[in-house]
């Protein structure tokens, strides 16, 4: 069986593949391949479901995921900084300065514009 996978330059290529029973009692095999050729695909029931990678295959792709976390960093770090600005530090004091009437006539406009 083969198995068709893109590599770190983002080429198709044919893989060796081991069902999950070959792998788990031949696994020594399975490095050694993974370690010579980059990757093997491990199947179960006929279907690709896992691979090995070598480390510098890994370390080849691994930097081409994007952090997720690092998104969320920068949109915090933006709004950390609005927040730091004159307009937000006048809307902080207009909040504190407020009348008990005027925070629930603001609640209550607030709720109407989101229905």
């Amino acid at each position: 069986m083969s198995v068709t996978v893109r590599n770190r330059r983002g080429e198709l290529v044919e893989v060796d593949t081991y069902s999950a029973t070959e792998a788990k009692n031949s696994f020594g095999e399975v490095l050694d391949r993974a370690l010579s050729r980059g990757i093997v695909a491990i199947t179960r029931r006929d279907r690709p479901r896992a691979v090995v990678l070598s480390m510098e295959e890994y370390e080849a792709l691994a930097p081409r995921v994007d952090d997720p976390l690092e998104t969320l960093r920068g949109e915090f770090d933006a709004l950390v900084e609005r927040m730091q600005g004159p307009r937000a530090a006048a809307a902080g004091r207009a909040l504190f300065e407020a009348s008990p009437r005027r925070l629930g006539e603001a609640a209550k406009a607030a709720a109407r514009d989101r229905g």
